[in-house]
Order: C-alpha cells, then structure tokens, then sequence
C-alpha cells in the first residue's frame, strides 16, 4: 500500500530529525524539539488509523 510506505517514510525522517534535534538542543523541553515531537506524534496517529483501517 503507497500511502502506508508514504507514512513509513515520514515517520522515520521525522524521527531522525527529533533525534538530531535533541542531541543538538540536549534539552527535551526546547521548542524546536517539543514541534518536531508534537509533528511526529501526529504522523505516528495517522499511521495508527491507517492500520485500523487495514485490518478491518
């Protein structure tokens, strides 16, 4: 499925720039790392509908 891998893809760049982000920052609670996180945590939602979907 396309728009599974497209989330896949998305959920992985995201996490490799929240893990950036907080080796750069070195403080959780930056802003910059709380809207990366707050991105992520939206994609990873859409991810979990996506799969709820699937296995219906």
């Amino acid at each position: 499925m396309k728009e599974m891998e497209n989330i896949n893809n998305k959920i992985n760049m995201m996490r490799k720039l929240l893990q950036d982000l907080i080796n750069e920052k070195s403080n959780l609670l930056d802003p910059d790392v709380i809207l990366v996180s707050q991105e992520l945590d939206e994609i990873l939602n859409e991810y979990n509908k996506l799969i709820s979907k699937v296995e219906k």
